[in-house]
């Protein structure tokens, strides 16, 4: 009996050390190398620009702020520009989002909005006419954006004139989810707002769009003396009779702005739900309906919206995603992501403590992966540029970090992650550029992918390839290229973004047989010329 407690004790102890071993071999296993097989012809959708929007501070900041400090957070966003090591000097943001205030800063604190900085102001005054020196900071920023090259200037409008809102107010005081504009002042507010438009053409400042509503499913309600910001409520009735108004005035000015709508709060509406502000794609974009848009000759074939609260889980992050990318098919309209910032917790994916500025960048960077692979998003602009916030822990809401002084007068900023984030994409997937269908050696679905390396490929006409790599793991992932037809790859230039201090889209190059690795929690752009 005794021999026989031993043995069993023996066996039990084999048993535990070989699954120990197997356990530690399991774990030390590296990943096998992920095969990306990309076919050149295999093109998906066009992108038109990857950008950003300057409220509510580029007003303090282009205004006041010494000519140095506002000239670099410039270079940052807009600059194509290498240094002498081949580092990237900016982000090279090919569209720039311009806010036409309503009039708020003007009323000061009677305007019922508590932040000093959220008020703007309205190139219209009380007798009609119009003063083109107010919003200088926010001008400062699109002539910057201008001689940097922005390809797209982009016009949006968050309320109308005060002059023109039902309780003289940049801001609604009731819950009725309808419009603030006065009834009989859609021909005002439309005038208005081509009269913007044509002014910056003449100041050579062309806004290839503009978008005269903004999330319009919310109800924009505050308390006078609390309320965050301009906003305005709209009903697809509503906006049906703004792009009318707008359509005709643009053509009496011989304006070419196309408009856009109808900036979403959440991309859900755009395709579903049962109010008077959702279904959009549905309502403006189909043949029978009695609000459809598609003979407007100044409508673009755009549906644009919001990706906040659309990014808790990464299950409803890619079938959101995949739901709206087919109804955009079906009505024949491209989808554009017209803003978006960490709004929600999804960032935090189930995390209770602060998140880094890394892991910030890496989730952005997984949002504009999916929206771009599984949304097939032909645009995606950032909100916002800069905002005053710390740069190391939850750096959600901005890609630059403002420190300013008391009156905004003056301060310092810090750069976060996020901005090199959205430069892997924006500095080199260019207007014109397409994206290619590629296929995974691993077989990996949208879902399972955005835990381990997501990948997307893009074309330009100079026989450039760009690569955006961005690996979710915390270990090292080996990365081989199959092109095809096969293409004689010349030389590759790396630019690798990770949480290491200087690691911001640090540039490096490889030779066209050399081995191509993800570090891990990184983010990787490849430039490759097969030409």
């Amino acid at each position: 009996m005794r021999f026989k407690k031993l043995y069993r004790l023996f066996c039990f102890i084999i048993f535990c050390v070989t699954l120990g071993m197997s356990s530690a071999h399991a774990q030390n296993k590296k990943p096998q190398p992920l095969v990306i097989s990309i076919d050149l012809n295999d093109r998906a959708q066009t992108i038109e620009n990857i950008g950003a929007s300057g409220c509510w501070y580029a007003e303090p900041i282009g205004k006041n702020w010494p000519s140095e400090k506002k000239n670099k957070i410039a270079e940052l966003l807009f600059s194509r520009e290498i240094d002498k090591a081949g580092n990237p000097l900016g982000i090279g943001l090919s569209a720039w989002r311009f806010n036409i205030g309503g009039g708020t800063a003007e009323q000061g604190s009677s305007s019922g909005i508590k932040d000093v900085n959220h008020r703007v102001e309205c190139f219209l005054s009380d007798d009609g006419s119009y003063d083109w020196n107010k919003q200088s900071g926010y001008q400062w920023f699109l002539k910057k954006a201008k001689q940097y090259g922005v390809e797209n200037l982009i016009a949006f409008s968050n309320t109308p004139p005060v002059q023109f809102t039902k309780n003289r107010l940049g801001f609604k005081t009731d819950k009725s989810y309808l419009s603030n504009l006065q009834p009989g002042k859609y021909k005002a507010y439309s005038q208005f707002l081509s009269e913007v438009i044509r002014h910056f053409d003449q100041e050579s400042l062309y806004f290839s769009y503009l978008s005269p509503v903004n999330e319009p499913q919310w109800d924009w309600s505050g308390t006078i003396g609390a309320a965050k910001q301009e906003g305005s409520p709209w009903t697809n009735q509503e906006i049906f009779q703004v792009v009318k108004s707008l359509d005709t005035s643009l053509k009496e000015k011989s304006l070419k702005t196309k408009i856009l709508i109808p900036e979403a709060a959440m991309l859900t509406y755009m395709y579903e739900n049962n109010t008077a502000t959702s279904r959009q794609i549905q309502n403006f974009f189909s043949d029978s309906s009695a609000l459809s848009v598609q003979n407007i000759n100044s409508v673009s074939g755009i549906v644009a919206g919001h990706s906040y609260f659309t990014d808790s889980g990464d299950s409803s992050l890619i079938n959101i995603r995949k739901n709206l990318a087919d109804t955009a098919k079906q009505y024949g309209v491209n989808y554009w992501q017209s803003e978006y910032c960490m709004l929600g917790d999804g960032f935090k994916e189930g995390a209770k403590e602060k998140r880094s500025q890394m892991d910030c960048a890496l989730f952005l960077a997984k949002v504009i992966h999916s929206d771009l692979v599984v949304g097939n998003a032909t645009a995606w602009q950032f909100w916002n540029s800069f905002e005053p916030g710390k740069s190391d822990f939850d750096t959600r809401y901005y890609l630059i970090a403002l420190s300013p002084d008391q009156d905004y007068k003056n301060g310092d900023f810090a750069v976060t992650k996020n901005l090199w984030a959205l430069g892997h994409y924006s500095l080199f997937i260019r207007p014109g550029m397409q994206r290619l269908n590629i296929h995974r050696s691993d077989g990996a679905t949208n879902i399972e992918t955005a835990q381990k390396a997501m990948v997307s490929a893009f074309a330009g006409k100079d026989g450039k390839l760009i690569i955006v790599a961005v690996n979710y793991r915390n270990t090292s992932q080996q990365l081989v290229l199959e092109l095809k037809p096969p293409k004689k790859i010349r030389k590759i230039s790396v630019y690798l973004t990770t949480a290491e201090k200087g690691v911001s889209m640090r540039y490096s190059e490889l030779k066209a047989n050399d081995s191509i690795a993800l570090p891990g929690r990184s983010i990787t752009t490849l430039v490759i010329d097969s030409r």
